[in-house]
């Protein structure tokens, strides 16, 4: 039996949530979509035994690391709305990295100065012979822990189509069992609920790519708890 998500000692101050980002790859079917997820170790102390997206927080370096591709216009307007234009490319190269450590795929091109050096964190991803790519990665989604969380953080979800991705899927053991898997199987895994959230709202944008570049141009979704669900509000 899974043990329910863990609560903030009374007396303990709520912890300021840190930024983190967070990956959903996709690949396209016919008629559904396969997300990309992985079971986090029963030793965590943030979601253990839950499967989620590849992702984490955000490190210093994310905000100055050199680009094969900028991040794309959408989704640094969007992303300013609620921070800096520094920390907004930051969230963006965070999600790469995470996802690169984590899985072992590469969100990447052609490195523009291979004989510079890099921020440690990005060492290993930089001997890949790749640069992070940022311009593919859209900015759908927003969500802050719920206060009575002894952990928090104030995380952005991005999505990618797998197309755009290269490298060898291998975990570095954060994430178990990572694989993909179609949309009914992800929603009967052990989820936290931001989780089966974010997977309905994959399911609309996954389905129609051109849904968050028409309909919801402007907008993303900023999930918020209300004690016993979370509310959708656009942002």
């Amino acid at each position: 039996m899974i043990a329910p998500e863990s609560e903030r000692k009374r007396g303990i101050p709520a912890p300021r949530p840190r930024d983190a980002a967070t990956l959903i790859i996709y690949r396209p079917l016919k008629s559904s979509v396969e997300i990309l997820m992985g079971l986090r170790h029963k030793s965590h102390k943030f979601l253990p035994d839950r499967y989620v997206f590849p992702g984490g927080g955000v490190e210093r370096g994310d905000s100055r690391v050199r680009v094969a591709s900028p991040v794309s216009e959408r989704t640094q307007r969007l992303l300013m709305r609620k921070t800096k234009k520094a920390r907004a490319r930051g969230l963006v190269a965070s999600a790469v990295r995470e996802t690169f450590e984590e899985t072992g795929l590469i969100v990447g091109g052609k490195d523009p100065d291979p004989a510079k050096s890099v921020p440690k964190k990005w060492s290993k991803f930089f001997q890949t012979g790749f640069a992070p790519n940022l311009k593919d990665l859209d900015y759908i989604a927003r969500a802050v822990t719920p206060h009575w969380r002894p952990i928090r953080f104030n995380a952005r979800f991005f999505m990618v189509n797998a197309e755009k991705l290269t490298g060898v899927l291998r975990g570095n053991g954060e994430l178990l069992n990572l694989q993909y898997f179609n949309m009914e199987k992800a929603l009967e895994l052990e989820l936290p609920l931001i989780t089966k959230r974010v997977l309905e709202l994959v399911a609309l944008h996954a389905g129609n790519p051109a849904y968050h570049k028409v309909a919801e141009l402007d907008q993303i979704v900023f999930f918020k708890h209300n004690g016993e669900y979370h509310d959708m509000i656009k942002e």
